[in-house]
């Protein structure tokens, strides 16, 4: 039988001679980790050089494969133990009566006003993301992204340069109570009165077996329109970076062979009179890293029901997504040219139609050599 350790017995961990080892893979401890524990995941843990004179603290994301972990640790004769509830409950207990507000505001005015508020509001204005009488429902899925943009709009609002309003809205697709009550306890620190409403998407979902996410995804959009709708607004906003953009148009290419990309702002082709807009369209990852960081902020990395049993953390033998090979990628090519993400990005704005053996528009498909010989008849 593995032996357990609280996340109230943490605070003295490092008063001790203790090891802390986050056993998810490395994209999830990334995302947000107990500070000053060391990464190595579950598939690696057995080979792992581990210290013999050492307590050693083994978690995951729900406490589930940590548990598996301990026992595997422990029959190599390591002192070790795992943390009950894993990183969801000690991120639930460090977030308990947390404020933090005026702290996170300060940020984004000061420190982070060059490489976020700043991107943040041109977005704003170069694309026309938001104008005059516009109601905008912020969609908060929980993560890093959209609870920066809550408060980048929330922001927005004090400076009161036009008439708009905001609602920020969750939706509950069938979070576990636990990544819930982190969500709420997020908003709640940072000052975001955010408006929950209930689906039942992730049951919906849950026994599709090809492009479940794909699915997923499409249909919390659909509701999202719905709701945002119903409360009155023209828009949703949602938190899509600068780098999800650039693996957008590399994706198409390399994996759906065409080009595009994704788009600042979107009419909605089945909610007559709503939007989509992306406002961290111009602001990268690693600077909203660096804000959550800097301020001390968790997330959780993925609260469907296809992670609450830490399976991001499980080696099943599953492939790496297309999206992280991509991202990877271009941090591979960026060793080589430093400007590859600017270039990426750059490459959908400056389109010559001429150099272009074809393309398609709503009026349907186009080829070089529908007008090939008229311009060469024009030159004669």
């Amino acid at each position: 039988m593995s032996k357990e350790i609280t996340v109230e017995r943490l605070k003295d961990i490092f008063e001790n001679e203790y090891i802390v080892i986050d056993i998810r893979d490395k994209s999830a401890f990334e995302y947000g980790h107990i500070k000053n524990s060391v990464n190595i995941p579950y598939s690696d843990i057995l080979q792992a050089e581990l210290p013999h004179d050492k307590k050693i603290i083994i978690y995951c994301k729900s406490g589930i494969i940590s548990h598996n972990a301990v026992d595997e640790l422990c029959e190599k004769g390591f002192d070790a133990y795992n943390l009950t509830g894993g990183y969801v409950e000690w991120l639930s207990n460090k977030m308990t009566n947390r404020q933090i507000t005026e702290d996170v505001e300060k940020s984004l005015r000061k420190k982070f006003k060059k490489s976020i508020w700043c991107k943040f509001t041109k977005a704003i204005n170069e694309y026309r993301l938001v104008l005059p009488g516009d109601k905008i429902a912020v969609c908060i899925s929980g993560g890093k992204d959209s609870m920066l943009m809550a408060k980048l709009f929330q922001e927005l609002k004090r400076h009161d340069k036009f008439p708009f309003e905001v609602k920020f809205l969750v939706m509950n697709p069938g979070y576990s109570p636990e990544n819930l009550d982190i969500i709420k306890k997020n908003a709640e620190s940072m000052s975001i009165p955010i408006n929950i409403f209930e689906s039942d998407i992730f049951e919906s979902v849950f026994n599709i077996e090809k492009n479940p996410c794909y699915i997923c995804a499409r249909m919390r959009r659909g509701y999202l329109y719905n709701k945002a709708k119903e409360l009155g607004c023209n828009k949703i906003a949602l938190g899509h970076h600068f780098d999800d953009v650039i693996e957008t148009i590399l994706m198409g290419m390399l994996y759906g062979g065409q080009i595009q990309t994704m788009m600042p702002k979107l009419h909605s082709t089945n909610f007559e009179g709503m939007e989509l807009i992306r406002p961290l369209y111009l602001v990268r990852e690693d600077d909203i890293k660096h804000w959550r960081d800097y301020n001390d902020l968790h997330f959780i990395q993925c609260a469907c029901k296809f992670t609450d049993n830490c399976t991001t953390c499980e080696p099943d033998g599953r492939s790496v997504s297309k999206r992280l090979e991509i991202k990877n990628l271009i941090a591979e090519l960026k060793k080589i040219n430093p400007q590859v993400e600017k270039n990426i990005f750059r490459s959908v704005e400056n389109v010559n139609l001429n150099t272009i053996i074809a393309y398609k528009d709503n009026a349907g498909v186009h080829n070089f050599l529908d007008k090939y010989d008229d311009k060469y008849n024009l030159m004669e």
